[in-house]
């Protein structure tokens, strides 16, 4: 538990630190080869993270630690009985079936995401070119009309 937890905040720290980042730095600033390498070691490091240990510390928490086995049916706490336990539910879902199923959530998740951040960092610049800026006078103070 301790490690899926850790493994969760790490990831969501880094990503935290990429959303720093994207805000700090402006559009159409050149990329030198060491910030290119450390950015892509860094997001290597958290795809690494978020799409194969927070998946594999759940898995094993699951299967491990509670159980989450093969050949233990989930009854829905008694509202969803298989028909071949004498209820109305069409099929069996096993315990690994729902791990499983978490499991593919976490990484549906993890996508969106992705996508989210993806779309944040290329359009960071434009935000604030739809500001509309005031004009200025010769002496740089914007010009506001009085009345």
């Amino acid at each position: 538990m301790v490690a899926l937890v850790a493994s969760i905040l790490v990831s969501v720290i880094m990503a935290g630190g990429i959303q720093w980042y994207a805000r700090r730095r402006p559009e159409g600033t050149y990329t030198t080869w060491a910030e290119a390498l450390l950015g892509a070691v860094y997001v290597f490091f958290l795809f690494f993270l978020i799409f194969g240990v927070v998946p594999h510390q759940w898995l094993t928490l699951a299967e491990n630690e509670w159980s989450f086995r093969a050949d233990r049916i989930f009854d829905g706490w008694g509202l969803i009985v298989a028909q071949s336990q004498g209820g109305w539910f069409p099929f069996e879902i096993t315990y690994r079936v729902l791990s499983d199923s978490v499991a593919a959530i976490i990484y549906i998740i993890f996508l969106g995401g992705m996508q989210a951040f993806f779309v944040m960092w290329q359009g960071r610049g434009k935000q604030a070119k739809a500001r509309a800026e005031l004009p200025t006078s010769a002496y740089g103070r914007p010009l506001v009309k009085r009345g």
